[in-house]
């Protein structure tokens, strides 16, 4: 996955002011006063938090997963509703929602709470749904060689709900099945059967 940076002491400071400082020009032109008293932090408060919700940018998702384990054990493996927060590349607007991740092991198995750091890894950018679901199953079925791996996604965006069609409450679900998961009917039932409330 293309789009880790790695930056020097320097160059995060000198984006920081960059960034502070487009954010006040923003706050301008939509008619706000950046000097008021409310929004005299503003641009500092936006620059600290895009490199919270941004982070992901400094991360190879690859090697989050890191160690692999060897173990004899070739049964589902399910991690479900892991919490993500990310940033739509169409509106820069917020989504959110859980991640189900399930993969059958073929003698190598990845900690669990590696899983949830690969989620992070992936979702902490610009992003779409089917591309989050896609790229977490790709690097897992690369990195650990399951028989196979099947990932769904469910996602509340609000560009959908709180503009356009505003349509609050709807969600969008998404699934990316690889190996086993793809010929084997009864793995999906079973997948989709546990990671249900």
């Amino acid at each position: 996955m293309s789009g880790v940076k790695d930056y020097t002491n320097h160059q995060v400071e000198e984006n920081r002011e960059k960034i502070e400082y487009h954010v006040s020009q923003i706050l301008k032109l939509i008619g706000e006063d950046p000097e008021r008293e409310g929004l005299v932090e503003t641009p500092e408060r936006v620059t600290r938090m895009y490199e919270e919700i941004f982070a992901g940018y400094s991360v190879d998702p690859r090697e989050v997963l890191g160690v692999t384990f060897d173990e004899n054990h070739e049964e589902l493996v399910i991690v479900k509703d892991i919490v993500y927060y990310s940033q739509c590349e169409h509106h820069m607007a917020p989504f959110f929602g859980k991640v189900h991740i399930g993969y059958v092991p073929s003698g190598k198995i990845v900690g669990l709470s590696k899983l949830a750091r690969l989620v992070e890894a992936v979702t902490r950018r610009l992003q779409v749904q089917e591309r989050i679901t896609s790229q977490i199953a790709d690097i897992l079925n690369e990195t650990v060689e399951p028989h196979g791996v099947m990932v769904v996604v469910e996602g509340e965006h609000l560009c959908m709900c709180a503009r356009g069609v505003k349509k609050p409450g709807s969600k969008t679900v998404t699934s990316a099945v690889r190996g086993s998961f793809r010929s084997n009917a009864a793995q999906r039932a079973e997948f989709l059967s546990l990671v249900k409330d």
